[in-house]
């Protein structure tokens, strides 16, 4: 497969499996190409043109040539240096990688991958938080994770990379979609009825299985395993976290459990104030279903030799 073959599957699959209909997506675009016409000619030069046909601001080919074959794939949670510089040990004791394929933004994908959790607002909606509301909110939390980003020294993996001359690329919102989807329908197909059910429903994938062997099983840090889980929300794609002030709107909504990859202490302590379950599946082992699945998708005929490393372990599902 040609890199820029891989590239454009991701994109489509993840469209394909967004939480917005392909009709909101294309709305979402139109949008951004009215705002990129009406700019300056200065803004117009630095804008990236990438994001008037892909909607995923954190997925992107931070280096290498489009139209090289590609069949060894390096793929981890996180590329950075320390995996880049590992690649190329690989490389001269003989192990071929043709690409550097990360889930976590790097590059210039990362100071602009907050654009993303504007699906958010699409999420909370369909739980049943008021558009605007949830829209208002989101707008200044994206706000600040776009100040703490500005300070970050993005480049540093990608100058590695084009360095030592391995192709490199991202794709997080795309495996993101994939995860939450998946276990939404889990859900949804073996109806849990208290939070201990559903536990035992995420412990019987594999990618689960293998966290709790390295003590990272899935944990309620919020609630009792014997209460109800009510109406539930899988909180898996979106960027990162959303507002803090979201929680009572979500218990307005009915909303009872909330299975997330991770949760910060500042929103902890908040949906503690709600008699909120808070299931902590777990980061990277979720990130894993989430990558695993779209491996599955973009090569349905297992032609890409996959080699593990930070933190990913390759399950097939088809």
């Amino acid at each position: 497969m040609r890199l820029q073959d891989i590239y454009r599957s991701i994109i489509s699959q993840g469209i394909k499996h967004d939480p917005r209909t392909k009709k909101e997506i294309d709305a979402y675009l139109t949008g951004l190409r009215k705002e990129y016409e009406a700019m300056s000619p200065r803004d117009k030069k630095i804008f990236d043109k990438e994001k008037l046909t892909n909607p995923f601001s954190d997925t992107r080919m931070l280096f290498g040539d489009a139209q090289a074959e590609i069949k060894n794939v390096m793929v981890g949670i996180d590329i950075a240096t320390e995996e880049v510089l590992l690649a190329n040990t690989l490389i001269g004791k003989g192990t071929k990688v043709d690409l550097l394929f990360a889930h976590h933004p790097e590059g210039f994908a990362r100071p602009i991958f907050y654009e993303v959790m504007n699906v958010q607002a699409d999420i909370l909606r369909n739980t049943g938080v008021p558009y605007k509301k949830a829209k208002d909110m989101l707008a200044e939390r994206m706000q600040e994770v776009m100040r703490k980003v500005l300070a970050i020294n993005s480049m540093r993996s990608v100058d590695a990379a084009r360095l030592l001359g391995i192709p490199f690329m991202c794709a997080h919102t795309p495996a993101d979609n994939f995860v939450s989807e998946y276990i939404n329908n889990l859900l949804d197909k073996k109806k849990p009825k208290t939070v201990s059910d559903v536990i035992d429903i995420l412990m019987q994938e594999p990618e689960y299985k293998y966290a709790s062997s390295t003590n990272i099983a899935p944990r309620l840090v919020l609630g009792k395993d014997t209460n109800r889980c009510g109406k539930i929300m899988v909180e898996m794609t979106g960027g990162t976290e959303g507002p803090k002030k979201i929680y009572p709107e979500l218990a307005k909504a009915g909303v009872k459990t909330i299975v997330g990859m991770h949760i910060s202490e500042e929103h902890f302590k908040q949906a503690k104030k709600y008699s909120l379950n808070i299931l902590v599946a777990g980061h990277i082992s979720s990130d894993s279903i989430g990558l695993n699945l779209l491996l599955d998708a973009v090569d349905k005929d297992n032609s890409l030799n996959i080699i593990s490393c930070s933190g990913f372990q390759r399950f097939r599902r088809s």
